[in-house]
């Protein structure tokens, strides 16, 4: 599969009131075409800063960041975001509040297809009805996934979530991420994930990055293995299991918790998952 985000050699430091404080060392990223890869690891280890690196609003001192091979020098239109937050405008509908990035980006879909566009992307992610509501009017998760539909009315080609879940409890968090699901099988985009939850990381990604502390580096790879469509099911076998064991321990190391293990040495991937410890 063609990579499509390629991040090579990243280091970055922002100057604060109180001296330099680097967050990224060497940081290699690769993200295939097509694909979903969640980003994991400690606190404040840099993690949002690799989102802005990717949509082009940061650019590194020192590496590169390449979208198709050409370097990003500049903000990308074709780059789709959904937060934590989902800051919908209170005076706007929902069905406006999702058509907002097209009166700001540049886009080749036709005027008279745009709401078209917005109520097909609500209904597929259940909000069909809700168009004229106001954004208190909704739940949270309702509102998380008309920001969802907003991230995506302008066609990206990437999409990225910066912890989107996170705020949410875990009977949504768990429909919502089934609802991902539903959108990658409708939508063409390269996903890319931030998130604290391995849970979250294994059931949505088919790449989990992890990044040591800061200043962070590639600290290992674990290709999730595809075994077809996916369900909650999917993480109570013992495959899944042992994946979350890998991840949790590559965290406690990134957190200074446990001792870096020789590349050599690290547990087995469960069957079909491949994983890869980066030095």
């Amino acid at each position: 599969m063609e990579k499509l985000i390629d991040i090579r050699g990243v280091r970055h430091t922002f100057r604060t009131r109180t001296g330099p404080l680097p967050v990224l060392d060497g940081l290699e990223v690769a993200v295939d075409e097509g694909g979903f890869t969640a980003v994991v690891g400690p606190s404040g280890c840099g993690k949002s800063t690799l989102t802005r690196l990717i949509a082009g609003l940061l650019i590194p001192d020192e590496g590169e960041v390449r979208v198709h091979g050409e370097r990003i020098t500049g903000p990308r239109a074709n780059v789709g975001m959904a937060f934590q937050n989902p800051v919908l405008l209170e005076w706007r509908t929902i069905l406006r509040n999702v058509l907002l990035p097209l009166e700001i980006v540049p886009t080749k879909l036709p005027k008279r297809d745009q709401e078209a566009r917005a109520r097909r992307l609500l209904s597929l992610v259940g909000l069909e009805g809700f168009e004229d509501r106001r954004p208190s009017e909704l739940s949270g998760g309702m509102r998380q996934r008309a920001s969802l539909c907003r991230a995506l009315i302008h066609q990206p080609e990437v999409l990225i979530l910066d912890e989107p879940f996170g705020a949410l409890d875990a009977f949504t968090r768990e429909d919502l991420w089934q609802t991902m699901h539903e959108v990658k099988r409708n939508e063409p985009f390269t996903g890319v994930l931030i998130t604290h939850d391995l849970r979250e990381a294994i059931f949505l990604a088919d790449r989990v990055v992890v990044l040591s502390g800061r200043p962070a580096r590639t600290q290992y790879v674990l290709d999730v293995p595809d075994t077809g469509p996916r369900d909650l099911d999917h993480l109570y076998t013992p495959e899944a299991t042992e994946m979350l064991n890998i991840l949790r321990h590559q965290i406690e190391i990134a957190e200074g918790r446990a001792a870096e293990e020789p590349a050599t040495a690290h547990p087995a991937p469960p069957p079909g998952a491949a994983a890869r410890g980066m030095h």
